[in-house]
């Protein structure tokens, strides 16, 4: 690890970055996070042995795999991989105690799904994020099959599901994958057929893992954008072996860096590339960014390559809500190219921002204006005046969030004056190791003593 990186905890002292080398090399990204929540539960509900390899070991899949424990389910870590013991489609037990999530959002709704039709109480403990996010589409939802929640003074829940579970028949009346996926993994596990309708199709990773499983679904897209998934449950899963690409989301950080820092040329190895998840890629590509797709092959369904990397110049560009719809967890990072870009970004359809682990879209633009860059927040929109350059020189509040964390740092790397993050101890939990693998590929980051004026 270089000398750097090691002498930065994961705490909340402040962390410049700036000056960086031009970014060369090959990137490996950590496990994508949908993927290896996904492969757990799956895991545990075959019958035999999944093993799992380039599983993301981050705090809120970790606290996935130790639910699943309480569950019944034997998960043991070797040999490279991580190896799930299945219980089979219903054959999870009872937890003896409190099922503790953290801040694990993704985790917590796609958990809640895979206990709705069990016929004891499951209750939910989580962190200050987790309690703040309202989970009340998916119970609405859920109570369709019978399954019912009681609300603790302490903002956790305790989920009751029926006897009798029944299928349902569902029109989402919002995008949302989680839920969807929520309401896939307890239809697997009920007899009878579920039919979930999306006016517009959102990642299909659940789908398409439960048919890699062995599970009898079904997907007919439409041509109007949507989508209508049809399950019958109580089909026995079989085990895999399940190969984690790498988390597109992650890749952003090295991908905005290698374009916006001169001289660089960055290979990101094993990126999945999930049409439903390359809205930043199509997007930096129509800005400019010089970006191939190399090795491109499949795997467990799902698309796979690596992404070569070299630096160019943007230029800003409209971006329709649509659009923005498909790339939520990016915008930050799509912020810091469009403040590197020449000419002004305007990003449609944010409001969703504000309901995040913090108000995402007034810290991005409090993180911009910190830096001089030119930026103007709307309810729902966010205008950026790229000028081709970045003065930074100021401090920018993550509040806790580790998107704006990491975008803010590759922001610096590329700009005139150094950009400080006054906390980054959210990164270690949901990227390990991003300093460090950042810093081999030619960033440089400086630990800052107190706090900036």
């Amino acid at each position: 690890m270089n000398e750097i990186a090691q002498q930065i905890p994961a705490q909340t002292a402040p962390l410049a970055s700036h000056g960086a080398h031009p970014l060369s090399g090959r990137f490996v990204t950590p496990g994508d996070r949908a993927i290896s929540h996904r492969s757990l539960i799956l895991g545990a509900l075959a019958v035999g042995q999944t093993s799992i390899e380039g599983l993301l070991e981050a705090e809120e899949v970790l606290a996935t795999a130790a639910v699943l424990r309480q569950l019944g389910v034997r998960i043991e870590q070797r040999d490279g991989a991580w190896h799930v013991h299945g219980l089979g489609v219903g054959g999870l037990l009872a937890p003896e105690g409190p099922l503790e999530l953290g801040n694990s959002g993704a985790g917590a709704q796609l958990l809640v799904g895979l206990l709705a039709p069990y016929p004891f109480a499951s209750p939910f403990v989580g962190g200050a994020t987790l309690t703040r996010r309202t989970m009340e589409p998916l119970l609405v939802a859920l109570a369709q099959i019978g399954a019912t929640v009681r609300e603790a003074e302490d903002g956790g829940l305790t989920l009751h599901g029926p006897l009798m579970p029944l299928p349902l028949r569902h029109v989402m009346a919002a995008p949302s994958e989680p839920i969807k996926s929520a309401l896939l993994l307890a239809a697997a596990q009920i007899a009878g057929t579920t039919t979930i309708i999306e006016p517009v199709a959102t990642g299909d990773h659940t789908e398409t893992m439960l048919a890699d499983f062995g599970a009898a679904v079904t997907v007919v897209n439409d041509e109007a954008g949507g989508a209508t998934i049809s399950i019958t449950g109580i089909a026995p899963l079989q085990p895999r072996r399940v190969v984690v690409p790498g988390d597109p989301t992650s890749a952003a950080y090295p991908l905005v860096a290698a374009l916006i820092v001169p001289g660089s040329e960055l290979v990101i190895e094993n990126v999945l590339v999930n049409p439903n998840r390359t809205g930043l890629i199509d997007t930096l590509l129509e800005m400019g960014g010089d970006i191939a797709f190399l090795n491109q092959h499949e795997a467990g369904g799902e698309h796979i390559a690596d992404l070569r990397v070299r630096s160019s110049r943007l230029r800003g560009i409209g971006i329709s809500a649509a659009h923005a719809a498909g790339m939520l967890d990016d915008i930050p990072t799509l912020a810091v190219a469009a403040a590197h870009a020449q000419g002004e970004t305007t990003i449609e359809g944010l409001g969703a921002l504000r309901h995040q682990e913090c108000d995402r879209l007034a810290a991005i633009a409090a993180g911009l204006a910190a830096s001089k860059v030119t930026v103007n927040e709307g309810e729902n929109s966010l205008t950026i005046g790229g000028i081709g350059k970045v003065e930074g020189g100021g401090m920018v509040a993550s509040r806790g969030d580790h998107r704006i964390a990491m975008s803010f740092l590759m922001l610096g790397l590329a700009s005139q004056k150094p950009v400080t993050v006054d906390d980054t101890g959210a990164i270690a939990a949901h990227f390990p190791g991003f300093v460090s693998a950042m810093t081999a590929a030619g960033a440089r980051f400086e630990p800052v003593k107190g706090r900036q004026k």
